[in-house]
C-alpha cells in the first residue's frame, strides 16, 4: 500500500515550514507515519531545518532542487518530486503519509494530481487581509485553505473574522482554517482533516 501525498503550498513567507513543524508532533501522536518532501530554488534550507528540529529521522526528510519556477516540479512537471516519494516509500514502506511542501511562490500555486492526493494553500494575515479577495488558484481549488498567523493580525490592521468570511465566500463552502503556529492554535484540526479526509483513520 503507497502512503497518501498531501501537498502543501503558499506564497513566501507563509509559514509552510513552520506549519510542518508543528504538524509532525500532533501526526506522530496518532500513530501516523510520516515522511517530507522540500521543494527549494537552489538550497535545501527547508529540508536542514526540518532536520535540525529533530521531529523526524533526518532520511525521512528529502530536499529537491526545482532550480526554476516552484510551478514546474509541483505541477507542470513533477517527476522529481514523484521520484523522491517513490524512494521514501521503497526506504520506509509502512510509511502512511507524505507531505510534499512546494517552494515559496504566490497565488497562482496549484499541485498535480499525478503527484499529490489531497493538497492545502497557505497564505497569511501578514499578507493582507485582501488575499481572499484576489481569488487565486491556490485560493479557489485546494483541498483546504490555511490563514495563517491568525496571532499577528491585530497588529498589521488586519479583520480576522472578515479575511475568514471572506475566504469562505470565495470557496464556495470548500474549508478555510485559521492557524497560528507561534501558539499552536489550528494544528490538531488541520491533521483531523488529514485523517477524515486522506487517511480514512
Amino acid at each position: 500500500m503507497t502512503a497518501a501525498r498531501v501537498g502543501i503550498g503558499g506564497p513566501v513567507g507563509c509559514g509552510k515550514t513552520a506549519l510542518i513543524e508543528k504538524l509532525l508532533p500532533e501526526l506522530a501522536k496518532h500513530g501516523i507515519e510520516t515522511a517530507v518532501i522540500t521543494n527549494d530554488l537552489v538550497t535545501d534550507e527547508d529540508a536542514e531545518r526540518l532536520r535540525r528540529g529533530g521531529q523526524l529521522p533526518a532520511n525521512r526528510i528529502l530536499a529537491v532542487q526545482a532550480g526554476a519556477c516552484p510551478h514546474t516540479v509541483i505541477r507542470e512537471d513533477p517527476t522529481l518530486n514523484m521520484a523522491a516519494a517513490e524512494r521514501l516509500e521503497e526506504a520506509f514502506p509502512g510509511l502512511d503519509l507524505i507531505l510534499i511542501e512546494s517552494g515559496g511562490d504566490n497565488l497562482a500555486s496549484t499541485f498535480s494530481l499525478d503527484l499529490v492526493d489531497w493538497w492545502m494553500f497557505v497564505i497569511d494575515v501578514g499578507g493582507g487581509g485582501d488575499i481572499p479577495r484576489k481569488k487565486g488558484p491556490g485560493v479557489l481549488q485546494s483541498d483546504l485553505l490555511v490563514v495563517n498567523k491568525s496571532d499577528i493580525a491585530p497588529h498589521v490592521d488586519v479583520d480576522l473574522a472578515l479575511m475568514l468570511s471572506e475566504a469562505q465566500a470565495v470557496r464556495a463552502g470548500r474549508p478555510v482554517l485559521a492557524t497560528s503556529c507561534r501558539q499552536e492554535t489550528g494544528i490538531a484540526e488541520i491533521v483531523a482533516q488529514l485523517r477524515r479526509e486522506v487517511l480514512f483513520s
